[in-house]
């Protein structure tokens, strides 16, 4: 093989892969929630509350987003869908959660909504 040809594909593959872990690395927080770990984060952390008192709270619907090796991504995280699909016709308050191991190996960001049948 001839050494220019060797040193430009050297150094192509070298600048491609510096070019993944760029990449990688400024997408690594995206809706992971307030706080994450590097390793494993679990959190919980407060949205939205109906501050009108006849609304109970009776039920409670989650629904998530999951993500794997930030290559796919699946599932619903809207309130107003989750309390659609869940009969709540009233939404007492919205939380949210979520949960991240190795950050990029698996995510996901859960709503929770509760609230009454009406």
């Amino acid at each position: 093989m001839n050494r220019k040809f060797l040193f430009l594909f050297r150094s192509w593959k070298f600048g491609n892969l510096l070019l993944c872990f760029a990449l990688l690395f400024s997408t690594l927080n995206c809706a992971s929630g307030p706080v994450s770990g590097l390793l494993y984060s679990k959190t919980g952390f407060p949205g939205t509350i109906n501050e009108d008192p006849g609304v109970k709270r009776e039920l409670r619907a989650e629904g998530c987003i999951h993500n794997f090796l930030t290559l796919i991504s699946i599932g619903n995280a809207g309130a107003g869908e989750i309390a659609f699909q869940n009969g709540i016709t009233r939404v007492a308050l919205v939380d949210h959660s979520s949960l991240q191991i190795l950050t990029v190996l698996y995510r996901n960001y859960c709503t929770i909504v509760v609230g009454d049948k009406g």
